[in-house]
């Protein structure tokens, strides 16, 4: 089941580093009502601006927390510190007290509190998971405003509204405090996440880069410059330069989106954009377009400069990929970055990108645009080759080198052989012995019913046999990066009518024919 954002209703903040701890008494539990919009103590709740988002809960696992919580049974303690200036952080638990937040208030990633977050424009798939958790709360608990209601006028809610609303007021949760400065409160932070859930090593790198120009530019890609600003501190024109860079990012990511079965070509370059995987495939990104190697090694962005490069980069790189900038190739999604069946693949996403970076660097767009439509066909009917190499060296990151090597030696072989030649000239080096034909194999199958990867198959074969093709390279076309093209150019005397059109890759249009 898709998993519910309940990333606003905790605010990030960064750590005071050079204050000391805030002194005054410190609360033994949080109550229900301490956490409504308006209390005191929920406006002082916040989250470190590098903790993970809070977006790994179910509506059903969401519906579990506030059944606890309501029946009295045990919750675990929830883990804060306090900052000299005030902010109580949550070093864990977050998920926990967002669960609360969410019912107290009636939000569920799509309320008040979030749109004030995402200034009024939430993502689609959030407001949709939102919708369907509301509805199962409603159904198996209520809302909470039926619980105020319930003291007041009984005869308006159900007995067992009733029952339960009259414990509310002496449930508490108990909280744990961090004693010390704020990098002792990082330090309990990472070693209390590593312990519970373990984090990915990329993520990691992610959460430690929050203050580097990739990481402040991959954080403003997957939230379309939306959402919690890691770039606010910046003056105004680079904060908005900032946005508007990430802003277009997303959308050639992420836009049209993703849906299953496929039923459409036109799919996103990226994948799902509403996915925990998302800013893991965008921040390897920003770093691979910007030829970074070791995060560690760049320094922080205090002004904001640095982060704007990184994002023009990752920008004029995916223009490359897929877009109407008279630079694109507009490579088809379809053929590069997804199954068969329908399924984003990262490695070959990555590879691509180190494909297209080579041939940018070694200036072969114009020799990779002769062989392209053969290319294309290859990829499409040897897509297993791929698979088996992402198989053999048994992770994406040791497999990307070697997909895009295999792609230059497929593009130099067509220049000097045709396709059915080509292909098994390269299968026949050393490099890949280890390919053994296709993977296809649907002989296991027994149910009566089509699976979602088996539909997305039988539409994607059929749509790419018959996709629109560009009239210059004749490789496939993408409604994301079309251009019209003159047949006879403007300087010979041709002239905008329906018979001088054709359709055409933008680089074609621009660089093949000119």
């Amino acid at each position: 089941m898709a998993k519910v954002s309940l990333d606003a209703l905790l605010p990030r903040e960064d750590f005071d580093i050079e204050e000391s701890q805030n002194s005054a008494k410190k609360k033994e539990s949080f109550s229900i009502s301490d956490l409504r919009e308006d209390d005191f103590f929920y406006l002082t709740l916040r989250k470190p601006d590098f903790q993970r988002e809070t977006s790994e809960w179910t509506p059903s696992k969401i519906v579990e927390l506030i059944k606890s919580f309501l029946n009295g049974e045990l919750i675990p303690a929830v883990i804060l510190w306090r900052s000299k200036g005030g902010y109580n952080f949550v070093i864990d638990g977050s998920h926990r007290v967002s669960s609360l937040v969410s019912w107290i208030n009636d939000d569920y990633g799509d309320g008040t509190i979030s749109k004030q977050s995402f200034n009024g424009t939430i993502p689609e798939e959030q407001i949709i998971i939102g919708e369907q958790t509301r509805k199962m709360i409603e159904k198996e608990i209520g809302k909470y405003k039926d619980y105020q209601l319930a003291l007041k006028f009984p005869e308006r809610v159900t007995g067992d509204i009733q029952k339960k609303a009259k414990n509310l007021g002496s449930i508490a949760v108990q909280l744990q405090w961090v004693e010390g400065d704020a990098e002792v409160a990082e330090a309990s932070f990472f070693k209390i996440n590593q312990q519970a859930a373990k984090i990915d090593p990329t993520e990691l790198k992610l959460i430690k880069s929050r203050k580097k120009p990739s990481g402040i530019a991959s954080r403003a890609i997957i939230k379309g410059g939306k959402g919690h600003q890691y770039w606010a501190k910046f003056e105004k024109d680079k904060v908005e330069q900032i946005e508007k860079l990430a802003e277009e990012i997303n959308k050639s990511f992420f836009l049209p989106k993703l849906q299953n079965p496929v039923k459409t070509l036109d799919l996103p370059i990226g994948g799902k954009g509403y996915s925990s995987q998302s800013p893991l495939l965008i921040f390897e990104y920003v770093n691979m377009v910007n030829r970074v190697i070791d995060t560690d090694e760049i320094d922080d962005d205090a002004l904001g400069d640095k982060t704007i490069d990184f994002l023009k980069k990752s920008k004029k790189i995916s223009n490359l990929i897929n877009s109407t900038h008279p630079s694109s190739l507009g490579l088809h999604p379809a053929v590069y970055f997804y199954s068969k069946g329908g399924r984003h693949k990262t490695a070959s996403f990555f590879a691509v990108t180190e494909f297209l970076m080579e041939l940018e660097r070694t200036k072969r767009f114009k020799e990779f645009t002769k062989i392209r439509a053969d290319f294309e066909d290859l990829l499409i009917d040897y897509d297993f080759v791929v698979q088996q190499i992402l198989r053999h060296y048994r992770s994406s990151s040791k497999a990307i080198p070697h997909i895009k090597n295999f792609f230059l030696d497929l593009m130099n072989e067509l220049k000097i052989s045709e396709k059915t030649i080509a292909i098994q000239n390269v299968l026949k080096s050393s490099n890949y012995n280890f390919i053994k034909g296709t993977d296809f194999d649907d002989s296991l199958i027994t149910t009566k019913d089509f699976s979602d990867e088996t539909k997305s198959a039988a539409f994607i074969t059929e749509a790419l046999s018959n996709s629109l093709k560009c009239k210059i390279c004749n490789a496939r076309m993408h409604t994301n990066s079309i251009s019209i093209d003159h047949i006879q150019r403007k300087e010979e005397g041709g002239i905008g009518n329906f018979e001088n059109a054709q359709l055409a890759h933008p680089y074609c249009n621009s660089a093949i024919k000119n």
